[in-house]
Formats: structure tokens, C-alpha cells, sequence
């Protein structure tokens, strides 16, 4: 079959393969293709093996891949072919030289930029999907036309806003879709364009235009607007603790302020994932290139109190069980960085089972989709942890357990069961507000969860 415009995503990660296969399934008329320099990874699109859980995924790859969606490492062959060219690649956070662990490390979208000024034959709309900081649009346009070879390239500013464990749902239906562009007439002409591929299925009053820079800096406020929001219920919860309060019931009474609302107040033992740390210290970053200190300092703040959290789980886990770890067996339910994902970049799961170990304990993970990630996090430690699929099997013997990430499977497990297989005392730390505390000390345990007090039976 024909088709109207060949549209390729260079990058096939948890933006890139997710968000295509969303656009193919919606647009039949168009043919799209995902390419990378990964061999596995673009086998593992190509197979029933999909590189990353994603409720949902799995239905809209079968339902499109063959047809006008493709997998591909031919990545020169595909950026002269296609017509429009999404870069999704990934943008770490620097780890080297200046702006060391803040600002976001642009060598793969860089050597991007030249490949398709090396291939492209034709004129093409480049839409970036990477986070990226503001003005990156800029450089990429003049990366793209340092070399007069006839070809003409429009920049646009697209980025994403998914939440890992429900992409699938917010790709068919989004709060919004963000197109920046320069507001030039072959600019806007651009953005015209992919606005025209997003109303097959987004509704037009959801489709947001804006200039390029207002866009690329509109996906670095909101992650850092989420995380403050993380962090300044966590920051309560420390008081909630130490002045007997419930921090749920404190988030329920302020969340009900049509002002504020009941989003992101659900307290834990810290925010993880790839985009809020990432961001916010890309946002601090850009914040000091302007002189702008006092802002900097203030995001800055967000991720401190992150950090603090993180560190005053273990300091509350090592008080409780009577200032000491070592020996003792601590099954951590859940590795990744929140429920429905594999994923575990950033997740405060790698921090506490590193300063477990540090503490001397015996560490048991369990986790139903991120194993081998957690493996992989951890491969420095050797065998100081094991790694068990049943959660049974895993609590069994242990001191204390965990809570990392709010799986639904936890909330359901048999903790009488439990109970019973544990070294007493028994302690139960719910890192996420997940579990029935009174339900759990009435069999036995002692309970910590956070942002409220303890119950102990001693």
C-alpha cells in the first residue's frame, strides 16, 4: 500500500518505540519506522520479547508492526527516505568535564545532527523528542546547515509527557501535545504539519502551539513542578512522624484545596525514574549559566529533600531495629522506581539496598517485572545480594521487609504466611503507604510506615 508521508524515530527507548508505535497504530496512512544503533534491542521490538514492560504495549506493536510500523537498524537508508525524523535519543545526565553531574550530555544527540545532515537528500521537519535544554533547538538548526548541500531541515520542539506504567494510556489520551516552532512561515508551516498527524486521534483543543524555546522549557518545568510536589509532602512527612500526624490524612485535607489538588501527595521513601533528578539539575544548571543563583538554589532544594528522605529511611529502619544491620536479612519488596514498569533508573530502591550492605545486612530483592535491572544496578555488590522471583521465598527469614515500589501484588499478599517464615522480631517498613499497618501489628509486626508514628510491641 501507499503511503502519505514516511515518518522515522531515531531512538527506540521508552519514549521513541512507545510513541511511534502509538502514531502507527492511530495513522495508518503513514509509514513509520524505529531505528537504532542497538541490534538487541531492535530484535527485541521485532519479536514477542518487547525490551520494556508497558501495559498495553504489547497490543499496540501486534496490532500495527508489519503493517506501517517497522524496527530497523538501517538508520542512513531510513533518514533519506522519511519525510519527518522525531530524534529521541537519550540524554543522560553529564559525568564528565563541565557541568559534571548536572548538565545533560548531548553527544548522541549531537552525532545525530550530523548523521542526518550526512544523509538527508531532501527536505526535512526534525521534531525533538529527547528532553532537551532550552535553545538545543538553536544549535541543532546550525549543526544542520553547516554545510550548504541543498537541503532544506525545520526544527520543532515536541516533548514528551508520559508517566512510565500508563505511556500507552497517556499517548491515546493526553492532558496535551506541545508542538514549539519557530514562528517563521516554513516554521509554522512545520508545525502545521505534525499537528495534522496528533488530530487523527488527540482532539485540536489539546494540541498546544507555542514558540520553540517556550516548549523545550515546558517539559523541564513540569517534571520539576511533579518532583517539588514529591518533596515537599516528603519534607511534611519527617514532621508528621516526629509530631504523631498522619501525613495521609495531612494530603487529604490540603489535596481537597481546589488550589493545590490531590496529585503527587502521596508520600514515600523518595521519587526516582529517569526525567524528574535528571531534569531539575539540567534546569539548575541552565539556571546558574543566567546568573539566576537564588532559583537555582530553590530547585536544588527539591532534590536535597529527595535525598533526605532516601537517607532517613535507612537511619529510621537501623534505630528501630536496635542500631544495628549487620547479619540481618532485609527483603526489599520491589526494585523498580515505581509500579506497572521495569524500570529502575534513579529508583531509591539502588540507594537503600547499597547502604544496606554498607550497614552489613543480608539483602533479598524481589520485584515482578525489574529483576534483571536490579541486577545490573547492583553488579558492583557481587553476591552481598540475592535476587528472588516469589515473594515468599524472599521475606522468608528475614528480619524486616521493605516496601520500594507499590505493586498491587503486595497490597494482596498472605502476611500471616509471612509472619510465620520471619526471625523475630518482625518488622515491616512500608516505603510506599501501600499495606494495612493496623491489620499488619495485629499479626505481629511492627510497623513503620512513613510520614506517621510506629507501632512496635515493645
Amino acid at each position: 500500500m501507499g503511503f502519505e508521508k514516511r515518518i522515522l524515530c531515531i531512538g527506540a527507548g521508552y519514549v521513541g518505540g512507545p510513541t511511534m508505535a502509538m502514531i502507527a497504530h492511530k495513522c495508518p496512512q503513514y509509514r513509520v519506522t524505529v531505528v537504532d544503533i542497538d541490534h538487541e534491542r531492535i530484535a527485541r521490538w521485532n519479536s514477542d520479547d518487547l525490551p520494556i514492560f508497558e501495559p498495553g504495549l504489547d497490543e499496540v506493536v501486534k496490532a500495527a508492526r508489519g503493517r506501517n510500523l517497522f524496527f530497523s537498524t538501517e538508520i542512513e537508508r531510513e533518514i533519506e527516505a522519511s519525510e519527518i525524523i522525531f530524534v529521541s535519543v537519550n540524554t543522560p545526565t553529564k559525568a564528565f568535564g563541565a557541568g559534571a553531574g548536572m548538565a545533560a550530555d548531548l553527544q548522541y544527540w549531537d552525532r545525530t545532527a550530523r548523521q542526518i545532515r550526512e544523509h538527508a537528500r531532501s527536505h526535512k521537519i526534525i521534531v525533538e523528542k529527547s528532553t532537551l535544554p532550552v535553545k538545543t533547538a538553536q544549535a541543532m538548526e546550525r549543526i544542520l546547515t553547516a554545510e550548504d548541500n541543498g537541503v532544506g531541515f525545520d526544527v520543532l520542539s515536541n516533548p514528551e509527557f508520559l508517566a512510565e506504567g500508563t505511556a500507552i494510556k497517556d499517548l491515546e489520551d493526553p492532558d496535551r501535545v506541545l508542538i514549539g516552532s519557530r514562528q517563521t512561515p516554513e516554521g509554522l508551516k512545520a508545525r502545521d504539519t505534525l499537528v495534522e498527524i496528533y488530530a487523527n486521534w488527540v482532539p485540536r483543543e489539546r494540541i498546544i502551539c507555542s514558540n520553540i524555546w517556550s516548549s523545550e522549557l515546558s517539559k523541564l518545568v513540569a517534571n520539576a513542578f511533579l518532583a517539588q510536589r514529591i518533596s515537599s509532602i516528603n519534607s511534611i512527612s519527617a514532621l508528621c512522624e516526629k509530631a504523631d500526624a498522619d501525613v495521609q490524612e495531612v494530603a487529604r485535607a490540603v489535596g481537597m484545596d481546589s488550589r493545590v489538588g490531590d496529585r503527587f501527595l502521596n508520600a514515600s521513601v523518595g521519587f526516582g525514574g529517569s526525567c524528574f533528578k535528571k531534569d531539575i539539575l539540567n534546569l539548575v544548571y541552565i539556571c546558574r549559566h543566567y546568573d539566576l543563583n537564588e532559583v537555582a538554589d530553590y530547585w536544588e532544594g527539591v532534590i536535597r529533600i529527595n535525598d533526605f528522605q532516601k537517607e532517613r529511611f535507612i537511619l529510621n529502619m537501623l534505630d528501630v531495629m536496635f542500631n544495628t544491620l549487620a547479619q540481618k536479612r532485609i527483603c526489599l519488596l520491589g526494585f523498580a522506581f515505581k509500579a506497572d514498569t521495569g524500570d529502575t533508573r534513579e529508583s531509591p530502591a539502588i540507594f537503600v539496598a547499597k547502604r544496606l550492605v554498607e550497614e552489613r545486612a543480608t539483602v533479598v530483592i524481589t520485584d515482578p517485572k525489574a529483576l534483571d535491572n536490579a541486577r545490573e544496578d547492583l553488579k558492583e555488590l557481587g553476591g552481598e545480594i540475592s535476587f528472588v522471583e516469589d515473594p515468599y521465598q524472599a521475606c522468608a527469614g528475614s528480619c524486616a521487609i521493605a516496601v520500594m515500589t507499590e505493586w498491587g501484588i503486595y497490597r494482596g499478599l498472605d502476611f500471616e504466611r509471612i509472619y510465620r517464615s520471619m526471625s523475630k522480631p518482625a518488622f515491616v517498613f512500608d516505603g510506599r503507604n501501600i499495606l494495612d499497618h493496623e491489620g499488619l501489628f495485629q499479626i505481629g509486626f511492627n510497623v513503620f510506615p512513613i510520614g506517621k508514628p510506629g507501632r512496635t510491641h515493645f
